[in-house]
């Protein structure tokens, strides 16, 4: 990206000023050199999302923002239903609620080297993974309506988990003003067999070791010691999400003119949220979140059992479950007054600050848990959200490295089998049904995720708290 075209505000705070049809700046989060790497089509669409009717303060990239579908990927922007705010399909993504889970076993990494080859051959017989994976869970209609209003509390409800998980998952694992009935058949079909499934690209479930503590008294807080073992589970709502997105983007475009929007870009298609397309729209994509809070809920208790099986001292309990592509309808202080926005985070986190009142009480005192995955054979990391996050991006975080480069120039340039005798000298074991995805996936293809965690740390969007390093990744 040319820096000429930015203002420098701050170290880590870059400036587009507005031009053209944008209603406010935009901002990216960044130093020079992912600034610099940072493709011109993040300022194209950032500059895009600027444009949207009911914008407030600022349209935002978070520092592993790349090229996505609308709105950049880590990209963030809050609309005022009071000023013809809009809700954007291309603002929430396709795959809704994609997120992560970080698992707490209470075991030190000694504790289970000798049986690392055996978890992972385990995990990955009974997760399934990849493209077009299904589970064994096969849901009627009323059950797929339940599920879609319950969420991770249906799964509890079904034996998938315990009643203690719900109030360390983002709206307590049920997203409130879910409408089954605008979910498509054709949605709700795609996603009859595929519950308890990691599906394909970027999701995985890894095991992972805790290499260095940042913060240490938030590093209690959040029970997290050196050398610790955790689990981290990335996935969201596979083909209903898919779907959802689909069809309401395909709706919003038709329509947009009819609602006096003009769109900078088809792929921006939106309605007004107090529109009956918006209202349409959020009552699908809240099922969509309950979706994916059910599967990664479905697919902790299937960890739970290989753990059991495996390391029967294992103990799994729930850090925290924080998604990274939907539109929260939040109260924001903005120039002294209490407003109520819609806030999209398009691979972006929620990362609210200490004494939260939506946070759990033990949590309050150092913020959220906001998790940053690594991509395969790369470290993650955890960081907790900061009060100065509130004013400078709505609460928002990244959400991981960023893709550097697309899949097809990965798979040209690295191959899958290689790639896994590479990391397994490395002490880190991968198992996949894809060599193909393997390669799509070669840490090569993305950012520097150390890079782009430390931009979120020096900007005030959330503090690094733990440095987690693979041991076992199940790739979809």
């Amino acid at each position: 990206m040319d820096l000429q075209r930015l203002t420098r505000k701050e170290e880590y705070v870059w400036q587009i000023e507005p031009h053209g049809q944008m209603r406010v700046p935009a901002v990216l989060f960044a130093d020079e050199s992912l600034v610099r790497d940072m493709d011109d089509k993040v300022y194209e669409q950032i500059c895009n999302v600027a444009m949207l009717p009911g914008i407030v303060q600022a349209a935002y990239a978070m520092p592993d923002a790349h090229w996505g579908y609308g709105f950049p990927i880590g990209g963030v922007a809050a609309f005022d239903p009071e000023q013809g705010g809009v809700v954007s399909g291309g603002g929430v993504g396709f795959d809704i609620s994609c997120g992560v889970r970080t698992l707490l076993t209470g075991l030190q990494y000694p504790a289970i080297e000798a049986n690392k080859t055996r978890l992972a051959d385990a995990l990955f017989h009974r997760i399934p993974a990849g493209l077009g994976s299904t589970g064994q869970i096969h849901l009627n209609d009323a059950g797929m309506d339940a599920m879609l209003i319950g969420g991770a509390d249906w799964a509890v409800e079904q034996g998938f988990g315990w009643q203690t998980d719900l109030a360390r998952i983002e709206e307590q694992g049920r997203m409130p003003g879910a409408d089954p009935d605008k979910v498509s058949a054709f949605a709700k079909k795609r996603q009859r067999n595929e519950m308890g499934t990691l599906g394909s690209g970027n999701h995985y479930l890894e095991v992972q070791r805790v290499s260095h503590i940042y913060h240490p008294s938030a590093a209690r807080v959040f029970g997290l010691r050196e050398d610790d073992v955790v689990v981290s589970i990335h996935c969201g709502s596979r083909g209903l999400g898919h779907q959802i997105g689909t069809e309401f983007l395909r709706e919003m475009a038709l329509g947009a003119a009819g609602q006096g929007i003009s769109l900078p870009d088809r792929e921006l298609a939106c309605a007004p949220i107090n529109s009956p397309t918006g209202q349409d729209y959020l009552g699908a994509m809240r099922a969509g979140i309950n979706c994916a809070l059910a599967n990664r809920q479905i697919i902790t208790h299937l960890t739970r059992e290989v753990f059991a099986e495996v390391l029967p001292q294992a103990e799994l309990q729930l850090l925290y479950d924080v998604s990274h592509n939907t539109c929260k309808e939040e109260h924001h202080r903005v120039e002294g007054k209490d407003r109520r926005l819609f806030v999209h985070r398009k691979g972006a986190t929620r990362a609210f600050g200490p004494d939260h009142p939506d946070l759990p009480v033990e949590l309050q005192p150092v913020g959220q848990p906001v998790i940053i995955g690594g991509s395969m054979g790369t470290a993650s990391y955890i960081l907790a959200g900061t009060k100065q996050s509130e004013q400078r991006a709505w609460s928002s975080a990244c959400h991981g490295a960023g893709r550097a480069m697309s899949r097809h120039q990965a798979k040209r340039q690295w191959q899958g089998r290689s790639l896994v005798d590479e990391l397994a000298e490395r002490g880190i074991l991968i198992r996949s049904p894809s060599m193909r995805g393997v390669a799509e996936e070669a840490p090569g293809a993305y950012k520097d995720v150390s890079a782009v965690v430390e931009v979120a740390d020096q900007a005030g969007l959330a503090y690094k708290v733990a440095r987690l390093e693979p041991v076992v990744c199940i790739k979809g």
